[in-house]
């Protein structure tokens, strides 16, 4: 909260923010008494918090086990609604759970290849079978890649 009440925000959407990613009755830990994971959300909700035109998210679930991760995907596409949100990952599913364009760097040195889209409103279902049909794109694009 250190930026918002410089900034003169209220308290109660950080507070909002942290029950929605499960840290409600955390709130006043500090970070070497919270797991990886526990940070990993807590960096979400700080994230997400600041009200800016431009998010910027690096591998923002990388610490997470796979139905937290979930749960903070949906999380993570519903709040910045009218943002312009740039993630960066490893996990090409994610991408494509996540994102409108998809851009893939590979091979090395690293170039990048031609955007992707994905069809559908995100967060898309983990199931969804042209998600499902779109993550072999990048992933062969990743795997295709000299070395």
């Amino acid at each position: 909260m250190l930026g918002a009440r410089l900034r003169g925000q209220r308290r109660d959407r950080a507070v909002h923010l942290l029950g929605r990613v499960g840290l409600q009755d955390r709130a006043a830990s500090l970070p070497a008494e919270l797991s990886g994971g526990m940070r990993q959300r807590a960096a979400l909700a700080r994230t997400l918090c600041e009200d800016r035109p431009f998010v910027l998210m690096d591998k923002p679930f990388s610490a997470l086990d796979s139905v937290t991760r979930t749960r903070m995907q949906a999380l993570a596409a519903e709040l910045p609604a009218g943002r312009i949100l740039l993630m960066i990952t490893h996990d090409p599913l994610e991408a494509c759970r996540l994102g409108h364009r998809l851009l893939v760097l590979s091979g090395e040195p690293a170039r990048l290849g031609p955007p992707i889209a994905v069809p559908g409103a995100i967060p898309r279902p983990p199931d969804d079978p042209a998600l499902l049909l779109t993550h072999g794109r990048p992933l062969r694009m990743l795997t295709d890649a000299p070395a």
